[in-house]
């Protein structure tokens, strides 16, 4: 049964949640802190004080809610998910998956140009149905009873497109968490995905490099993740714990949040706010503090370790589902040579991107909004939209 739904977050809750922001004890950072040591000091209490202030939740709640919502059961979870139908009479399902610490903010404003291009100066054939799911255990889904990993993830996804949605074929698109889903779609489900777009890679080649170009990039990814491994251990290893200083603190859960904003992103002049508002940052820290998910959104990073980490399968053969990627410059992890990807995926479109990072759909909205329809709509010809019908 998929039932609507609308988010309608009480006043009391909110008031609650100002009311900690607040009263937050703010404590010390080293004088030579800017950025290095974690989330600045200065920033978060300008932005603190902009959320008791200034900040609406009802202004992004009415952004949600302008889109048809809804729920479903799949496999014993409540899934939250958003669906676009799109214009004309053919429009192909695009899923789009976010990842952590990201929610379903960072779609809101590629929706309605995936799914109504000619209102924006495109071609009403080359219109998608969007569908824009909060993974298990993130924003408005439910949460399984214990932590389960990305393929499961997949799993769950492929079910809610092919049998709860009654899509026989659809697109895929991820970044973060989303591309490491996309991929594990496009391995273990390629009789419903017909092809993927990611802008992120997390996943590895059960054989390891194979040249010195791959061996030098391999070097690279290691020695670069030295600094960023902190949160990433703590989330795979003791999940559990970080959650009790978390659960009450929406302070916290910003603080843990922007960083990974600030640091994952191409900003100008170190400026977070020469790419995100203060508004977009906390709209979506909200859908953590609000929803009470930042422990269970957490568990993917448990779940991915029990299912093996980042390796495919030792038996692994190459991902026949058609690929593209999207590279964009200050992405948080340098993306492998091109004969790493080639024996990973059936690349048939790579783009370069000019300028962006870690949150393409946020950054570059344009220029990631264009790559996506020209791969499903010109690379994957015309034949292949029969697929769809």
């Amino acid at each position: 049964m998929i039932k609507p739904f609308k988010v309608n977050v009480s006043e009391n809750i909110l008031n609650e949640i100002n009311i900690k922001v607040k009263n937050y004890p703010w404590h010390e950072m080293p004088i030579d802190g800017g950025w290095e040591y974690g989330t600045n000091l200065d920033y978060m209490k300008e932005i603190s004080s902009y959320w008791v202030t200034k900040f609406n939740w009802k202004k992004h709640e009415k952004e949600i809610n302008k889109f048809s919502n809804f729920k479903t059961d799949v496999d014993g979870i409540e899934i939250h998910f958003i669906q676009e139908k799109g214009s004309g009479s053919n429009p192909q399902p695009l899923l789009i998956t976010h990842g952590w610490p990201g929610s379903i903010i960072e779609s809101l404003h590629i929706i309605e140009k995936l799914a109504h291009p000619e209102k924006f100066g495109g071609k009403e054939e080359d219109a998608f149905d969007v569908i824009v799911p909060s993974l298990p255990g993130f924003g408005f889904s439910g949460s399984s009873s214990r932590p389960i990993g990305p393929r499961k993830m997949a799993e769950i996804l492929n079910k809610l497109m092919n049998k709860n949605l009654g899509y026989k074929n659809y697109l895929a698109h991820g970044g973060d968490w989303g591309g490491t889903i996309s991929n594990w779609i496009a391995y273990d489900h390629s009789d419903n995905c017909k092809g993927i777009h990611i802008n992120f890679l997390s996943m590895r080649l059960p054989d390891g490099p194979q040249s010195k170009e791959e061996e030098k990039w391999h070097k690279e990814f290691t020695k670069g993740q030295e600094m960023e491994e902190g949160y990433r251990t703590q989330q795979a290893t003791r999940p559990q714990t970080l959650s009790y200083a978390m659960m009450d603190s929406p302070v916290g859960i910003a603080a843990w949040i922007i960083e990974k904003m600030y640091s994952w992103s191409d900003l100008d002049n170190d400026d977070i706010e020469s790419v995100y508002s203060k508004d977009i940052l906390l709209a979506n820290v909200m859908i953590y503090v609000l929803t009470k998910t930042f422990n269970t959104a957490s568990w993917i990073y448990y779940g991915r370790r029990e299912e093996g980490g980042r390796f495919f399968p030792k038996d692994f053969k190459q991902i026949k589902v058609p690929t593209a990627i999207a590279i964009f410059p200050a992405e948080m992890s340098p993306w492998p040579p091109r004969s790493y990807l080639d024996r990973m995926f059936n690349v048939k479109q790579l783009t370069k991107m000019p300028k962006g990072g870690h949150f393409a759909a946020l950054e570059q909205p344009e220029i990631f909004i264009k790559d996506i329809s020209n791969f499903f709509n010109v690379v994957l010809n015309e034949e292949n939209k029969k697929n769809f019908k």
